[in-house]
């Protein structure tokens, strides 16, 4: 898709003076000559646009601009806007606190959005545009969430956790004044009692809540043993809400949310789907006669597309739109005329923007929708839309991250910011190139991304790091990975890509690995690295692999099945499938029912050979685990598995463990920079000699 980008200079006037007020506040990091590549230092330079929200009438944006603060290791976040042509771009709050969840009322007059109070609690604010004028809306224990107007304005929706006053299991004997016992028992009957990032979870349920737009004391609006989360979506008339929740005594152990309506006057709730499969993502037509939903049937295969459906008002006649869309659909909004709907997808690694019309014929708007993973090449994008049918959406590609973009149907996308020029401007990233390739196992092209070093010399070998995506139903795409760039910097030729299992090729490719992970996909990844070394520049003897997640389940993989690799580094991987699905935060139904044909005592054989730890004895290659120490998703003891294995075996060997880390060890920037450096220096441990990295 072609694009007419506005010109840069003419938008970096207006907040030159900001950037440079910012800048001299920052610290040296480093009194020595700096780089003219991009370095470890650099990430704690970057910046990106997020969450852009258009105003009702099309004419504005507000978006969080996140910045790091070197001095706490922490994201930043201030609420910035611009006209919608890219004129007078400006700060709107700034500050100590954290600004985010901007949204516009409906008649534009007012911005609501969350910042902490003098507690450091999470508050809704509301600014009054005209103004500038602000009001503390509520005193709230806890952060409110999934906010949103009434058509009306007159109300304000939300939910929040609502704890439960569980009585104590046992009962103690009275302590004595002063005495000092140990810490309380903590005592735990559900299924789900932790959770990756989250830790473990106290006793309670996530609840509806409405609230005046005067402020005041907020109404809960549902309750029971139930989770009610995410966004509610207004009715037209202001007197209901649509909401995706289980409402189901076995909550726990199905993927099965219907779409509720909740009266506003009552709160009494009626189902309007009911199917077994999960269902959310409602939105009401313009005229309030119908309702886009997004869901599947669950067939419990690994990976299930997730299809558009629109239904009347009352729930009946349910049907699907654009069913050859082989593709998962996300974040619907209905057109103004009410005949047809806005929505995003990921093809082939990148994100589009789309519409549909009620026929089913899709038209893309724009591509590039992503840039908030910084750490690694993912998905990550989000648009909002203005009652004229205007655009605003986070755009991103490999040489820069989110940056803020706006559109509209029939004209071309026009990108508006560019944050991190004062960066890249004067530091070269390492070039992307795109790559399809065959497999070697059956011929199943594959697409993958070759990141070279900032002046590449093609006549010259290069080191080659092969980097593998989680999930392991994920894409990466050419999208901006500061720790690709990173690799790049230090010399590595990289290669990524989206083996089989991968999403955004449909879902026969996503299931090419059901019940089958790891499996084909290592030869996928094998042929990957094949076609980059046919290409002259590589060093055959330099060969290394890493990777996260599921890529770090892939990782110990291919050191216990090739050994052509020099050094490898496994980042918070499974190593034995049968201890996983017993202790992660998602393996009991999530693992167990969609990766597995049965639980593992039924099928032992299965979950050990699929089991790096089965292969172990095969491992010739010196291997780095690295594991965030409360990772919940992909617990330490996998790690610990794996390196206790290998040290008996005397197989060269590290433990990384990342203090605080859950399963995002990239959370906090210095984490990720601690370990993409040890992952270089345990590399550069095994170099070849007369070889050597830029």
């Amino acid at each position: 898709m072609n694009r007419s980008w506005t010109s840069r200079a003419s938008l970096r006037a207006p907040f030159v003076a900001h950037l440079l007020a910012v800048a001299l506040a920052l610290p040296v990091l480093s009194q020595s000559a700096p780089s003219n590549t991009f370095g470890p230092a650099d990430v704690f330079e970057l910046e990106y646009a997020g969450d852009p929200q258009i105003s009702p009438d099309g004419s504005q944006v507000v978006y969080v601009r996140t910045f790091i603060d070197i001095m706490t290791d922490r994201e930043r976040r201030n609420l910035w806007i611009t006209n919608y042509d890219g004129s007078n771009h400006r700060p709107l709050l700034t500050g100590q606190q954290n600004f985010s969840s901007p949204r516009w009322s409906p008649d534009g007059s007012t911005l609501l959005y969350v910042a902490s109070d003098e507690n450091e609690k999470q508050q809704l604010f509301l600014r009054w545009m005209d103004t500038g004028q602000t009001a503390m809306l509520t005193h709230l224990d806890r952060g409110p969430g999934g906010i949103s107007w009434s058509p009306d304005g007159q109300t304000i929706s939300f939910s929040m956790f609502v704890p439960d006053d569980p009585k104590p299991f046992a009962e103690m004997p009275a302590k004595p004044e002063g005495a000092t016992w140990a810490p309380s028992p903590r005592t735990y009957e559900r299924l789900f009692y932790r959770s990756d990032g989250a830790g473990f979870l106290p006793l309670g349920y996530s609840q509806i809540f409405v609230l005046p737009v005067q402020g005041g004391t907020p109404r809960q609006l549902t309750s029971g043993p139930y989770n009610h989360g995410g966004t509610p979506e207004w009715t037209p008339d202001s007197q209901h809400l649509l909401i995706s929740a289980t409402r189901r005594d076995d909550w726990e152990y199905v993927n099965d949310s219907e779409i509720y309506e909740v009266a506003l006057a009552s709160g009494a709730i009626r189902q309007l789907t009911d199917r077994r499969g999960p269902d959310g993502g409602a939105t009401v037509s313009p005229d309030g006669r119908s309702i886009a939903y997004l869901g599947y049937d669950d067939r419990f295969l690994g990976y299930q597309v997730t299809k558009l459906y629109v239904m009347n008002r009352d729930g009946s006649d349910p049907r699907m739109i654009a069913d050859d869309l082989d593709r998962s659909i996300g974040n619907l909004n209905w057109a103004s005329d009410g005949r047809g709907l806005f929505f995003q997808y990921d093809t082939e690694g990148n994100t589009r923007l789309a519409h549909v019309d009620l026929q089913g014929t899709v038209t893309d708007l724009a591509s590039d929708v992503g840039g908030l993973s910084l750490g690694r090449p993912y998905g990550g994008g989000t648009y909002t839309l203005a009652g004229n049918d205007r655009f605003a959406f986070t755009h991103g590609t490999p040489d820069h991250p989110a940056d803020l973009a706006v559109g509209s149907r029939g004209s071309e996308a026009q990108r508006l910011t560019w944050l991190n020029e004062d960066l890249f401007g004067h530091k070269p990233l390492g070039e992307v190139e795109e790559v399809w390739y065959e497999s070697s196992h059956d011929g199943l092209r594959i697409q993958g991304w070759i990141v070279k070093p900032p002046n590449f010399d093609a006549s010259r070998k290069y080191p080659l790091i092969l980097e593998i995506h989680g999930g392991p139903f994920s894409n990466y795409g050419d999208r901006f990975s500061a720790e690709i760039q990173l690799y790049a910097s230090a010399g590595y030729v990289v290669l990524y890509t989206n083996p089989r299992g991968s999403t955004s090729y449909g879902e026969d490719f996503g299931n090419e690995i059901h019940h089958a992970y790891p499996g084909n996909d290592f030869h996928d990844l094998m042929s990957g690295v094949d076609e980059v070394i046919g290409r002259g520049y590589i060093d055959e003897n330099q060969l290394y692999v890493t990777g996260g997640s599921g890529g770090g389940v892939l990782t110990a993989w291919i050191v216990s099945h090739t050994d052509r690799f020099a050094a490898a580094a496994s980042q918070k991987p499974v190593i034995n499938w049968y201890s996983w699905v017993l202790t992660a935060d998602m393996g009991g139904t999530g693992g167990m029912n969609y990766w597995f044909p049965d639980a593992p005592w039924n099928e032992l054989e299965h979950y050990m050979e699929r089991s790096p730890i089965h292969h172990v004895a095969n491992v010739k290659t010196p291997t780095m685990l690295i594991t965030g120490e409360v990772d919940w998703r992909t617990p330490m003891s996998e790690s610990e598995q794996f390196y206790q294995a290998l040290k008996v075996l005397k197989v060269p060997a590290a433990l990384v463990r990342i203090p605080e880390a859950s399963h995002g060890i990239a959370a906090r920037p210095s984490h990720m920079l601690a370990k993409v450096q040890h992952i270089l220096a345990w590399f550069q441990r095994y170099r070849t000699e007369g070889t050597t990295t830029q």
